[in-house]
């Protein structure tokens, strides 16, 4: 029985590798079948048991490999911004400053990531040094490092739950303003709503909680009493305060030495190229056709962890350290370091079969498609499993 099983397994995966490459190949990704929604045949510690041991170990060493990785290039590329392209001709002067944005946007995005993973524990076997680290990058990047640490635990405590989940809930249609189908079913307003979401969606996340869950009054991640955080978080989170406090006097020097624009060229576009990422990433994690969500009827942690979506970045996967293209594994065991992931998603595809979800849709493609048909939610057949829908 287990040898037909692996085998039927093989033959699964295989027909699997050969969807995604033919998707590819085309540059299209055919509409996906929906996400399976009855209760898997497997469970966490048979996902677990399938991944090789080696992969859950945690490097101090290569860890901090990484980050001195991302701080070298964004160094370099800063030296870039101070030194050569102030000394270059006009017309390259112009050009090299955008570029620059996007690079050190994009490297950045990688020191955030790496903080993302020591929110999780997943950056070393010493949970002081992980929040230690975590506070520096996520501090220097104007993220409340505990304030995010607890609210996107119940993220993952609570996934593909419409009643507890934490970021990208959707509306059921009736709870949608009167103007929303003259929004998304005109391109027009559809390009704004994106550009509106990749510009302000996350500053407008972390200070009035917008596109989270309802809280019965104002939730605000820098409000240490407020409804997100519990007493014991409390504390850590003005820890998380005074590092955003800190970091933004030392950019009000940095503006009163340099000048305000310098600061804006060096380091305020950077971050809000970091901040649309943010955005983007989570958004095309768990936004899709194909994805379902669930009320307190039908909820159970593992389907709400499988209703998630890998995507494929192409070189970004690797400066976004993976979390990109094996965001599935991460929400199932989000102690897997991100230099792990890939091999620990090939080893659990099998195992998952069609609950696994694999989108390669160019990203720019996936973004006005998502926006035009993921517009609300309803149910079919009476149960508590919503599907997305458009006007």
């Amino acid at each position: 029985m287990r040898a037909g099983s692996r085998s039927r397994s093989r033959m699964i995966e295989k027909e699997r590798e050969k969807q995604e490459h033919l998707a590819r190949a085309v540059g299209n990704a055919a509409i996906m079948q929906r996400s399976p929604v009855e209760k898997p045949p497997f469970t966490l510690g048979q996902i677990k048991k399938a991944i090789p041991p080696h992969c859950f170990e945690r490097s101090v060493l290569k860890s901090f490999s990484y980050v001195v990785q991302d701080l070298a290039i964004a160094a370099a590329l800063l030296y870039l911004a101070l030194v050569t392209i102030p000394a270059a001709p006009s017309p390259l002067h112009y050009a090299a400053w955008p570029l620059y944005w996007i690079a050190q946007g994009c490297v950045c995005t990688g020191l955030w990531v790496i903080g993302h993973e020591c929110g999780h524990n997943a950056f070393s076997d010493y949970p002081l040094l992980d929040d230690i680290v975590g506070l520096v990058l996520h501090s220097s990047l104007m993220v409340p490092y505990f304030s995010w640490k607890y609210s996107h635990r119940r993220h993952h405590s609570n996934i593909g739950s419409l009643e507890r989940d934490e970021v990208f809930v959707p509306k059921k249609k009736e709870a949608l303003p009167w103007y929303t189908p003259y929004v998304c079913n005109n391109p027009a307003g559809r390009l704004l709503q994106i550009v509106v979401q990749l510009t302000l969606g996350w500053p407008l996340y972390l200070a009035t909680n917008a596109s989270g869950r309802p809280y019965p009054r104002f939730a605000c991640h820098y409000d240490p009493y407020g409804p997100i955080y519990n007493d014991r978080e409390r504390l850590q989170i003005f820890i998380s305060d005074a590092g955003v406090v800190a970091v933004s006097f030392g950019l009000y020097k940095l503006a009163a030495t340099f000048g305000f624009w310098w600061v804006v060229r060096v380091y305020a576009v950077p971050l809000l190229i970091v901040n649309a990422w943010l955005v983007l990433v989570t958004f095309l994690q768990h936004t899709h056709p194909a994805l379902p969500r669930y009320d307190s009827s039908e909820w159970d942690w593992l389907r709400g962890a499988l209703a998630t979506m890998d995507r494929d970045y192409g070189v970004l996967n690797r400066v976004f350290h993976n979390i990109t293209d094996t965001h599935v594994v991460h929400h199932l065991l989000s102690t897997v370091p991100h230099y792990h992931a890939m091999e620990a998603t090939k080893a659990i595809k099998p195992i998952l079969g069609e609950y696994y979800q694999f989108d390669p849709t160019p990203i720019a493609k996936a973004t006005w498609r998502e926006a035009r048909e993921c517009i609300y939610v309803e149910p079919k057949d009476g149960r508590g499993i919503f599907w997305y829908n458009k006007f």
